[in-house]
């Protein structure tokens, strides 16, 4: 069994969520969360605002710590455990460009529940859900946008 970890975020500007799509040759993949791997000697703020800025073009602010999801998968060698830090961030714009390289061929802002059912993965659309709530009392109580949590 292999343990890997990685980060990533859920990206909030004016209200609206960033999600990606991923299609690998030709293969539907799904509309995920931005995420990656930790690097080595890498902190997992550093590794979250990078992943987000590398697969997105986003240049986004981490707000608060939201959780950590855990989910394992199979590869030819192996069985992989990964654990993923989530954070919620926030965006200056609406702006984004997906990573071709990652085979990311779109991206953008989604309304919460549009964004809620694009996901394909469970553990995401659960983390989206926690964060957003978190975005909605940081709202409510006039923080959002204010300072970091962290």
């Amino acid at each position: 069994m292999i343990e890997a970890t990685s980060c990533g975020g859920v990206v909030i500007f004016r209200g609206k969520i960033l999600v990606l799509y991923k299609n690998y040759k030709n293969k539907y993949e799904g509309w995920v969360l931005p995420k990656g791997t930790v690097e080595p000697g890498e902190e997992f703020k550093e590794t979250a605002l990078r992943e987000v800025k590398e697969e997105t073009g986003v240049t986004a602010s981490i707000i608060k710590y939201i959780g950590k999801s855990q989910y394992s998968f199979n590869t030819p060698q192996d069985t992989v455990e990964k654990d993923v830090h989530w954070y919620l961030m926030m965006a200056d714009s609406y702006y984004s460009k997906p990573q071709r390289e990652e085979y990311f061929v779109d991206s953008g802002y989604y309304k919460f529940y549009e964004a809620y059912h694009l996901l394909k993965f469970s553990n995401e659309k659960q983390i989206l859900e926690k964060a957003y709530n978190e975005y909605l009392d940081l709202k409510r109580s006039n923080l959002w946008g204010i300072r970091k949590y962290f």
